[in-house]
């Protein structure tokens, strides 16, 4: 599997009353590490060419992060595609080595001309998976 690995640094705008960050940020980091994946790992032509979208996410919170905290994130795709699906893995990790926050998102490929979905091509797939 070939992982990605990014670093987040908690912001005040990422802070809710309860003064750590919000499940909403947390699936926004989620989105905005998977497309960083992406684009670190797919060829040109396949971003070109398609777009993926989040059909379910299902988030494990173990701890807080409080503003100026910083957690290191690791992502992969552990299992082949099934069919225009696939399930891709978070986990994050403060500073401390203590998982703060485990996500399985599920994503489907789109056609990116007609927006349709497509199964996934075992090209697009293979990087993600080696």
């Amino acid at each position: 599997m070939a992982s990605y690995t990014a670093t987040i640094t908690a912001g005040s705008q990422d802070i809710d009353e309860l003064g750590h960050v919000n499940n909403a940020v947390w699936v926004k980091w989620i989105q905005d590490v998977a497309v960083a994946h992406w684009h670190a790992v797919a060829a040109p032509a396949h971003r070109d060419a398609y777009i993926w979208v989040v059909t379910r996410h299902e988030i494990d919170y173990r701890g807080n992060v409080t503003e100026g905290e910083t957690v290191t994130v690791e992502t992969w795709v552990a299992e082949p595609p099934r069919g225009a699906r696939f399930d891709r893995h978070m986990k994050f990790t403060g500073a401390d080595g203590k998982v703060r926050v485990e996500a399985r998102t599920t994503w489907a490929i789109l056609d990116r001309a007609t927006q349709r979905l497509i199964r996934v091509p075992a090209e697009v797939a293979a990087p993600f998976l080696e």
